[in-house]
């Protein structure tokens, strides 16, 4: 894969080094990282993610030395290094050189990455429930995109490969819907939309944000409210948002399957309508 890294006031290209055994970030887990896109041109809601990359470092104790507005430059410069219109991944990352246990702000790093990442095609994707659950705020960063929280994601996934889904469905800690392992979840029934709320444990995700906003100024309800696994079973489709793929349709959830809906297919095509500047 095409690699480019800003490190050390210099981009970089493949995998350079940029932690040792020691640092904190890769011992401690001080790291934190957002997730953008490019595709097609354009870069939705690139403001967004560098916004939240600083306000995850915050979060964690880290001193990013960095503006949203810096980081934006940084991605342009990074984005320029491909041919245009190549579908990329921006992650820019901070972490903490040094601390014990906690970390020493003074010795936040930073890291930008942008590298070659095709978009998921939209033929959709299955999905189970998931015997681990998403942490509260009171046992965990839920408020920061912190690497920390993605072992559990990662041990979803594992669980949920192993029993032949692509991806997990994960309950809070009081057993309503959360989200997949990588992304916010939705679903529709009888004509209307309906989402976990935001309660601590899982990311308000841009992408969630920017599409309940483009469903509900096309007059479709949204719903923000506590669901159940059943409410999803029992749900006419099933579509999840986030940066990696965007809008997908879920077309299995464990015995039960779906079909891509017409509330899908309109976030769908509200979204690459909007992210292209048609709306």
């Amino acid at each position: 894969m095409a690699a480019w890294h800003f490190f050390q006031d210099k981009w970089q290209e493949g995998n350079p080094g940029i932690m040792g055994p020691m640092t904190h970030g890769s011992w401690l887990a001080s790291t934190v990282f957002d997730g953008a896109r490019a595709f097609e041109g354009v870069t939705p809601d690139l403001d967004l993610h560098c916004r939240r990359m600083v306000a995850s470092a915050r979060t964690m104790g880290l001193a990013p030395k960095q503006s949203e507005g810096e980081l934006m430059e940084i991605a342009a410069d990074g984005i320029a290094k491909f041919p245009k219109g190549t579908a990329l991944y921006i992650k820019p990352m901070y972490w903490a050189d040094d601390g014990w246990v906690d970390v020493d702000p003074e010795t936040t790093n930073f890291c930008f990455s942008v590298f070659e990442s095709e978009l998921p095609d939209a033929q959709g994707f299955t999905a189970t429930l998931s015997p681990f659950r998403r942490p509260s705020i009171e046992t965990a960063p839920t408020d920061a995109k912190a690497a920390c929280h993605y072992p559990n994601s990662a041990r979803a996934l594992r669980d949920a490969r192993a029993r032949g889904f692509d991806n997990a469905v994960m309950l809070d800690p009081l057993g309503n819907m959360a989200e997949l392992a990588t992304a916010n979840l939705f679903l529709a029934k009888d004509g209307v939309v309906h989402t976990p709320v935001p309660n601590g444990c899982f990311l308000n995700g841009i992408t969630r944000q920017r599409c309940i906003q483009l469903l509900l100024d096309t007059g479709v309800t949204v719903y923000e409210r506590s669901l159940s696994y059943q409410d999803f079973l029992d749900a006419d489709e099933i579509f999840s948002t986030g940066n990696y793929g965007k809008v997908l349709p879920v077309t299995r959830l464990d015995s039960q399957d779906y079909q891509p809906g017409p509330f899908y297919a309109k976030c769908r095509e509200l979204y690459w309508s909007w992210a292209h500047g048609a709306l």
